[in-house]
């Protein structure tokens, strides 16, 4: 069994890249990812803000805890170990093999007066686009999803308002080998209509499921449609409702970048740690009761007083273990979960 602190000494090149000669930084990156995952399950859209709660009721259980300039550089410095981690432990949950993915983009809104827009260090980046879902036009990037039923992201990109949702698919796909799995099923909405994106998918294995749109032939499997895009519709609100993404408050793409990891990451861990403890799946409301789970263990941890905290999160090539516990004042160990 391995730590996650074992895991990012075996792969430096995840971590940020750092002077050879120089002090060490005294928080770690394990405990970076932990504070960042906390942030957001405790619903701080404000780094300043959760800065400030870590310092009165977090700093037992940290060695160190930086000040927020501090803590915002190296959030926004760690985007490829976010990714690693993120991966890592979809890849630990058994729904990551599922036979059906879900698709779908949802706006990452930056901006709303025209003031904004002209002045934001995110101008020419973030452009205008329009939101069918909520009957709108916003300013900012698309966020991108290939989920599994149970909500898990197998992947997920940023692009452009404008930027055609089919051709973003098939990078996503294209540009990670583990999602070449010939058999697979993609199911999509209307806007996912298009000759040569169904051709390019079948090519890869791939079949698309969609609506019947217009006076096309009844397409196959159509009953399945409303259930499942209920999922994927689930997801985004979850991500932008009660992990807070629709608040971001970011005004640099890094920023956005390191806010939209941010609550992946948490995501991602919420499912695990529900696949984990053997929870059923297949659930429209799962990503819900893991995120309240986990929020849950966040409060229950904040609320301890004068204890020590641990937490570690061990795996081998087929699962995961999460093993988090209190020391208290006595030396009483209590574990909450694991």
């Amino acid at each position: 069994m391995t730590t996650i602190d074992d895991l990012l000494i075996e792969h430096p090149q995840w971590a940020p890249e750092r002077p050879v000669v120089g002090i060490s930084p005294k928080l770690t990156d394990a405990e970076l990812l932990t504070l960042a995952v906390l942030q957001a399950l405790l619903g701080f859209t404000s780094e300043a803000r959760f800065i400030r709660h870590a310092h009165a009721h977090l700093r037992p259980w940290f060695p160190y805890l930086p000040d927020r300039p501090g803590y915002n550089k190296r959030l926004r410095n760690s985007g490829e170990m976010f990714q690693h981690v993120i991966a890592s432990l979809a890849r630990a949950c058994p729904s990551f093999n599922d036979d059906l993915w879900l698709v779908d983009s949802t706006p990452v809104e930056c901006g709303r007066s025209r003031e904004t827009v002209k002045r934001s260090d995110l101008a020419g980046w973030a452009t205008y686009g329009y939101c069918a879902s909520h009957t709108r036009f916003f300013w900012g990037p698309r966020l991108h999803l290939i989920t599994t039923p149970s909500g898990l992201p197998v992947a997920y990109a940023l692009a452009g308002a404008k930027t055609d949702e089919r051709d973003t698919a098939l990078d996503m796909i294209a540009l990670n080998p583990e999602l070449h799995r010939p058999g697979q099923i993609l199911m999509g909405d209307k806007g996912y209509r298009r000759v040569s994106f169904e051709t390019e998918l079948a090519n890869a294995g791939i079949t698309l499921i969609r609506p019947t749109f217009g006076k096309e032939t009844q397409r196959p499997h159509q009953r399945f449609l409303r259930p499942f895009r209920q999922i994927i519709e689930s997801v985004n609100q979850t991500l932008k409702a009660q992990l807070d993404l629709e608040r971001h408050g970011a005004r640099t793409r890094p920023g956005v970048c390191a806010r939209v990891l941010q609550r992946l990451l948490a995501l991602t861990a919420a499912i695990w740690h529900n696949e984990a403890a053997g929870e059923p799946e297949g659930r429209h409301d799962a990503t819900s009761r893991e995120l309240s789970a986990m929020a849950a263990l966040a409060g229950q941890l904040e609320r301890a007083k004068d204890c020590a905290l641990a937490c570690q999160i061990e795996f081998d090539d087929n699962s995961f273990a999460l093993a988090v516990w209190l020391v208290d004042e006595n030396g009483d160990v209590r574990s909450l979960i694991g």
